[in-house]
This record gives structure tokens, sequence and C-alpha cells, in this order.
């Protein structure tokens, strides 16, 4: 019998929880269940001698994979997948996956209602500006890009994308325009929405020659992750341009000095939050188990990462 552990510092909720059982059991496997749990070693003890593991935020690295002397499987449940060590998981034929698309309509809302915020000046009864009619410009068009778009055509925003992995038909075929380079599409908009990954080529990408390019009253959203933005050039492009402002769902490592010199240009939620709706949580979690029995019974490896 296949063991499978779900392991979440952060955990599902119930009802979530009582799917991923369902999906589990159905499938003759056994569920073994670590929430809530503090300390990393708690999670090297439970992987021993389970097949598979779902997981949230959990860091699985290069001790947790050692210690898993029968993994085949770690399902990440949501869409980044930088807590796991993606090349030593490879190295001992551990296949990695994350369940796409499942949390976007949550980050897609996120990001349009941080436009919203910085737009009407955090709500500090002072005249903003409307999104209607405004360019917004998707740095990476999948799943979470699809979602934001559909949001900001309700606004009556333009919406421009780039990404070197999506053809510019498929873009063109969702009512965006397509542009060529990085530069072009933050010259472009006045607002840029971040959905990138990071990779060792996205990581501090996001400096102060691609910022100081954006038109007037500028707004950087970043929904993906803190490592892309190059903290020291953020400053830079804060100091340089007053009209610059910046919302993230996770706080950069110099919010601090933010918080002292540019009060009211920015807006960082207390942790991450893109995913955290009800429905995001059932959807990966379901996913994720649905993807397990997928792979043990049909060999199905769709949305492998490594």
């Amino acid at each position: 019998m296949k063991k499978i552990l779900l392991a979440t510092s952060k955990p599902f909720a119930k009802v979530a929880v009582d799917g991923i059982k369902k999906i589990i059991a159905d499938a003759g496997y056994e569920l073994v269940l670590l929430e809530n749990y503090t300390e990393q070693e708690d999670l090297i003890k439970a992987v021993s001698d389970v097949d598979a593991v779902i997981i949230r935020s959990d860091i699985v690295d290069k001790r947790v994979l050692e210690a898993a002397k029968n993994m085949k499987l770690v399902v990440r449940a949501g869409a980044g997948t930088d807590n796991v060590d993606k090349n030593f998981a490879k190295e001992k034929n551990i296949i990695v996956m994350n369940t796409p698309g499942q949390n976007s309509n949550a980050v897609g809302e996120l990001v349009a209602g941080m436009m919203v915020y910085t737009a009407r000046n955090s709500f500090n009864g002072t005249s903003g500006f409307e999104l209607r009619g405004k360019k917004l410009g998707l740095h990476a068009f999948g799943y979470t890009g699809k979602a934001v778009n559909a949001i900001a055509k309700g606004f009556g925003m333009e919406v421009y994308a780039y990404d070197p992995f999506v053809k510019p038909e498929a873009m063109k075929a969702e009512g965006v325009t397509p542009v060529n380079t990085i530069e072009e599409l933050y010259s472009t908009c006045q607002f840029v929405s971040l959905h990138t990954p990071a990779t060792p080529e996205t990581i501090n990408s996001i400096n102060y020659n691609l910022l100081s390019k954006m038109p007037k009253n500028a707004v950087l959203i970043n929904s993906a992750r803190k490592e892309v933005i190059n903290e020291a050039d953020l400053i830079k492009v804060f100091t340089d341009r007053p009209d610059f402002k910046y919302a993230s769902d996770v706080a950069p490592d110099n919010s601090a000095e933010i918080a002292e010199k540019f009060a009211g240009r920015y807006f960082f939620t207390p942790k991450k939050m893109g995913a955290q709706t009800s429905e995001a949580n059932i959807n990966a979690g379901l996913a994720a188990a649905n993807q397990i029995v997928n792979y043990f019974k049909n060999g199905d490896d769709k949305y492998r990462v490594n």
C-alpha cells in the first residue's frame, strides 16, 4: 500500500484535508498527517517511509530528501517550487510537481486590489486616479497573468505582456498586446505586475534600468517572489522618482528603510497572501492529491518541474 504524507506547517482548511483524505483512501492508499509542526526535524522523521508528500510552503531540502528512503514524488500545492531542492530530488529520482493554475484567481484578485489601493493613495482621503484607460504590463503570461488580464479588462485597462515562452498569437487571443522586450513593457506601462518565478535568470532582474523607464505615476505590483527585485535599485527608484509606488505580496528585506523614507508610497502584506483564500486552499490541495494518484496509477507526470 502506498503511504502518502500531508506535511503542512500552515495547515489546509478542514474541508481541503477531508477532500484529500477521500481521494487518497479511494485510491487504496494510506494518508499520514503532519500539521502545525514547528521543527524541520519533525518533517525529516515523517518522510522516512512515505512514497509521496504533499506540501505547501514547507521546506523540502537535501536533509529531508536524504531521509525519504521510499520517496517517489513531492507535490507542492501551489505554483512556486523554490522551497524544494529540485536538483537533488532529480539526483535521487524523485519527481517534483506543482499545481499550476489552482491559485491563479486568488492571486489575480489580490493584484487588482493592490492596484486600486495604490491608485487611490491608500484611501487616505486625497484624490488618486482611476484604472480605466491605464496601461498594465504583465511580466509573464501564465495562469496568474491570464487571471489578472481578465480582471483588468473589467476595469477597462489596456493590457500588454512580455513572455518569451508564450506565442504572441496566444496573447492576442486573450485580448493582450504582446511586446518584444522587457524594456518595451516597462517603458510602455504605468502599471507592471510581476509573475515570474525566482530562478538564477530572474533573481535581482527587476532593477533600476527597468523601473526608471516606467511612465509617470508608475506602480509596480509584485505577487511573485521578493528575490526577483534588486532591492538596492528599488530604493534608488523610490528616491529618484517621487511618483513611483510599490505594492508587494511579500515584504522586501529592506522594508524598514522603505517605511521610514517613503511613507504612503508602498504596501506590503504581513505575510504572503496571494493564495490565501478558502477556494484556492481547497483547489490546490485536491489537485495535489489527484496528481499523486494519477502518477502512481497511470504514470502521469504532466506537472513535473524537475
